[in-house]
């Protein structure tokens, strides 16, 4: 899993590396001689196999008493928050829609063809004809769109009741999976949802945007260049350049109440915190009043007088910000172009989380490596 988000590849690319690779294969502890891997998906099984047990803060204890002699400064303490996206298409209610009606149109006609009954009629295919030239407009007016979406909220109910009526009368004969009953009630909730979006106009809570992925909610973060994210908001805490995961969460938080919380997990893993940098949506009341009692210097901007030491103070500050601006900042976006974190292609929740904690521990070890090499050079040259 460490070379996989280090060499950014696909999982048949990288056991091709590892079969031709001697360094892939001292770095795994084992050596393949004239011997090949040739079943790729060996790759997918052994994470699907690490994200059942995943423990994230158990592991990252491990990692931070190993790395701890090689850190400088672990009484600074950088905290922010950041969003891994995952790979999927932008979700519109036009588009979820027709993804549900598709998925139980499919289901419909397979459970007719094995009980050889006559096929219930549908307007399934007159839709499939508006939907496919709706797409392919270039511009789509709101007349357009509230008359797709009414149409196929129809189409919908109606498959799916279809469904349930030969669900209830040919019990004897059928066998669904689980899976199956799993994502049937999935679109269930779709429909509900989407029904309620449309009379009202307003987003409802818990709002499913995927059908392959209902875990995945919109997060909204208000940047410029994406107002939504769709992935897994992480809240990270940084010592002298080593990101740790403090909270993952694929629901929107505010991660301004996770401070406190915070500061007790980075003494677990390396002591007593001093000072603390964090962006201004941690600078609450509550998270000033817990710092101050605990004796850490924050960045967080003045309220009130100004003391004694109040230049001194705003020097610490901006050294504190820059820090976390540039250093704390520059490595999410490391992680992201360099180590397979820019679109998660995961399929489930708990690969996804695997995926996420390898990306972030990768970019880590390959940080601690760096120092090695240079203490090397510097003790060779002494």
């Amino acid at each position: 899993m460490f070379l996989k988000s280090y060499v950014g590849c696909s999982d048949r690319k990288l056991i091709s590396h590892l079969n031709g690779n001697i360094d892939f294969q001292m770095f795994c502890g084992i050596f393949l001689g004239p011997e090949r891997i040739n079943n790729f998906k060996i790759v997918s099984d052994i994470r699907c196999c690490l994200s059942r047990d995943l423990d994230i803060n158990k592991l990252q204890e491990v990692l931070a008493t190993n790395w701890k002699p090689y850190l400088k400064e672990t009484n600074i303490m950088l905290e922010d928050a950041t969003c891994y996206e995952t790979s999927m298409r932008y979700p519109t209610n036009v588009k979820l829609l027709w993804e549900s009606t598709e998925w139980s149109y499919h289901q419909l006609r397979l459970m007719c063809k094995y009980l050889k009954i006559r096929m219930p009629r549908n307007k399934y295919e007159e839709q499939w004809d508006k939907y496919n030239n709706y797409s392919h407009k270039r511009k789509r007016t709101h007349k357009e769109t509230a008359k797709r979406t009414r149409s196929l909220l129809y189409l919908l109910e109606k498959i799916l009741r279809l469904l349930n009526e030969i669900e209830n009368g040919y019990q004897d004969q059928l066998e669904l999976s689980k899976a199956y009953y799993q994502k049937i009630k999935i679109i269930r909730k779709v429909l509900k949802q989407q029904q309620e979006i449309f009379e009202t106009g307003k987003s409802v809570p818990d709002r499913i945007v995927s059908i392959s992925k209902s875990y995945i909610r919109p997060i909204v973060r208000g940047k410029e260049v994406k107002a939504v994210e769709f992935g897994a908001k992480v809240n990270m805490i940084q010592f002298d350049g080593i990101n740790f995961i403090e909270h993952l969460s694929f629901n929107a938080f505010n991660e301004g109440t996770r401070l406190v919380k915070s500061i007790r997990y980075g003494r677990s893993l390396f002591g007593k915190i001093t000072h603390i940098s964090a962006d201004d949506i941690y600078a609450t009341n509550a998270n000033r009043k817990y710092s101050t009692a605990a004796h850490i210097v924050t960045n967080f901007k003045r309220k009130g007088r100004a003391g004694k030491h109040e230049e001194h103070r705003q020097i610490i500050s901006r050294e504190l910000r820059k820090e976390r601006t540039i250093r704390m900042e520059g490595s999410f976006g490391t992680e992201k172009e360099h180590y397979g974190l820019q679109k998660i292609k995961a399929r489930t929740e708990k690969n996804e989380i695997l995926w996420i904690f390898f990306g972030v521990h990768t970019a880590n070890a390959v940080r601690i490596a760096k120092r090695l090499s240079v203490s090397r050079v510097e003790l060779m040259a002494s």
